[in-house]
């Protein structure tokens, strides 16, 4: 154990890393152990978290080391000249192609290949990567002759690939190949014994570099900047970092000072959890406003039982029970249109005298079971697209997996 942290802690300072929290040191052990094996490897994190050192650790820790490193971030290169960087291309394959071209996946061959951004990719780009990664073969463009390549391939990206995948932006089978080993780079507001660390970094540095006296924090200072979210993480704490040591003239930043820096900063300022909105919330919307009618509509019951009961046992002048009548009556109209009530529904008729009080009131009940509902809606949609599982899955909102499953539960 002492073996592997201290070479961890080596790995920090040849490579500029800075912090000690367990999410961290894990990443860094995942990358070392990785290193060995020639197994591609997807990096995921938000945007500044700093996902582009590990690619560089895994190639220096591994047997590849003296081969090329080639980086590509895949959001930056056009869609159109996306297939001739990465693969090449032919002289006269398109306009503009004057001369023959080695593209990445050659020009690396025996050694590692970073595709940053990699959900940016083309879909027709993908089908190419995944060939590569499958077969460790590719054509280039306007070429017929399969060329192969020895690279290892590293990938990251900073959105949510499996929501990607839903939207029929990024396949899942290249998903699948990439993310043998997955590495999880943690934001930087699961960090906090870590951003205190890395401002004092940035300042020294940023003081060396322009020879000018570092900043420094109060303690509230400190806790301020340990609470705020950091939306943009290491990269967001270095630019606020600079940007305070060129603007104030105090070299100690006191809370105030440092909470103009910060944007939308509330000190008891909680996460807002926002998860899009969908069929499935209006769904819950509606379970919820569903119960609490059903729920009123049994007490309307329970009230009018009881008062009917005072009414027939219990010793009340005539001008009472007609008063309970009405209250009775009352509270019925204002709950029936709420509940949407049939048309075809009998009104409430209390027939009583002094021997006999009967209740005649037939109610008709909507059903209002989730599983009927779903049924219900599951065979409209079908219904609509003639059978066609897909387009009936996209317009219910859910995958055609889950939908295939509720028809053969449900027997439909």
């Amino acid at each position: 154990m002492q073996t592997a942290l201290a070479e961890i802690q080596r790995i920090k300072q040849r490579f500029g890393i800075i912090g000690n929290s367990p999410g961290l040191n894990r990443a860094i052990d995942i990358a070392v152990q990785v290193a060995l094996t020639d197994l591609s490897v997807l990096i995921a994190g938000e945007s500044g978290v700093g996902k582009e050192v590990f690619p560089q650790i895994i190639h220096n820790y591994s047997t590849r080391k003296h081969g090329s490193y080639i980086a590509v971030n895949c959001g930056a290169i056009p869609e159109g000249t996306i297939d001739s960087e990465l693969f090449g291309h032919e002289k006269g394959s398109f306009t503009g192609a004057y001369e023959s071209r080695k593209g990445y996946f050659e020009v690396a061959n025996g050694g590692t290949i970073f595709l940053d951004e990699v959900a940016e990719l083309p879909l027709s780009t993908q089908v190419r990567l995944l060939r590569v990664l499958e077969t460790g073969e590719f054509l280039k463009v306007g070429s017929s002759k399969v060329i192969r390549t020895d690279v290892r391939v590293i990938a990251a990206t900073n959105i949510d690939i499996l929501k990607a995948i839903h939207d029929n932006k990024f396949r899942d089978d290249l998903f699948y190949r990439l993310n043998t080993v997955p590495i999880d780079i943690p934001p930087l507001r699961n960090r906090k014994e870590d951003i205190h660390l890395l401002f004092r970094k940035f300042a020294n540095d940023f003081a060396e570099r322009n020879r000018m006296p570092a900043i420094t924090m109060t303690n509230e200072a400190r806790k301020v900047l340990e609470n705020f979210r950091w939306p943009g993480n290491v990269r967001q704490l270095k630019n606020i970092t600079e940007h305070i040591s060129v603007i104030e003239q105090n070299r100690e930043i006191d809370e105030n000072t440092l909470k103009m820096y910060l944007p939308d900063y509330y000190e008891n300022k909680l996460p807002a959890l926002y998860a899009g909105v969908d069929q499935k919330t209006f769904s819950n919307e509606r379970e919820i406003l569903y119960k609490v009618l059903f729920d009123m509509k049994n007490e309307m019951h329970d009230l009018k039982k009881l008062v009917l009961e005072l009414m027939q046992h219990g010793s009340m002048n005539p001008e009472i029970q007609e008063n309970n009548e009405q209250i009775i009556r009352k509270l019925y109209d204002n709950v029936e249109p709420v509940l949407e009530r049939p048309e075809q529904e009998p009104a409430i008729n209390l027939h009583h005298d002094e021997e006999n009080i009967q209740d005649t009131e037939e109610i008709t009940e909507e059903s209002l079971s989730l599983v009927d509902k779903e049924i219900e809606l599951i065979r409209k949609a079908l219904e609509k697209h003639n059978g066609k599982r897909k387009m009936a899955a996209n317009d219910l909102g859910i995958s055609e997996r889950t939908l295939y499953r509720k028809i053969k539960e449900y027997g439909i």
